[in-house]
């Protein structure tokens, strides 16, 4: 039996780790890919970064083990996002419509990283039909 042509690398920082996936993800992969981040969830780990660049090739097995251990990161109060999928899979994505469950917002609407305190919003004074005070009189009208 060959072995799976699918490496798993994980590095833990803290809460948090980041998974790198190399070859291809299968229906013969996709269990290994599974199990890992699975592993991650045990581990206590709630913040789960997948690198999918030296991946190579993933078909609809793989993209059904994102969305479950993307379910299950949710449920435990976590977050899962992919980075850099390999064409395959971005078409899949695509016509899944599952980009946003999976890759998250796009770069210009990302959340501020945990601890960082958001500035109120600023809301605009409501318009006004005639001014208070008039122009250089010190006057209320």
């Amino acid at each position: 039996m060959p072995f799976p042509q699918l490496t798993v690398y994980r590095h833990d920082r803290r809460n948090r780790a980041l998974i790198t996936l190399t070859g291809e993800i299968d229906l013969e992969t996709a269990p290994l890919m599974r199990a890992a981040l699975a592993q991650c969830l045990s581990d206590g780990i709630r913040t789960v970064d997948v690198d999918l660049t030296p991946v190579t090739f993933c078909d609809c097995s793989g993209l059904n083990a994102f969305l479950y251990a993307t379910q299950k990161t949710t449920e435990a109060g976590g977050i899962l996002q992919l980075h850099h999928p390999p064409p395959t899979l971005e078409r899949i994505l695509d016509l899944t419509g599952c980009e946003l469950l999976l890759l998250g917002p796009p770069v210009g609407q990302l959340s501020p990283p945990p601890g960082d305190v958001p500035a109120p919003a600023v809301q605009p004074p409501p318009p006004r039909s005639t001014p208070l005070v008039a122009a250089g009189s010190g006057d209320a009208r």
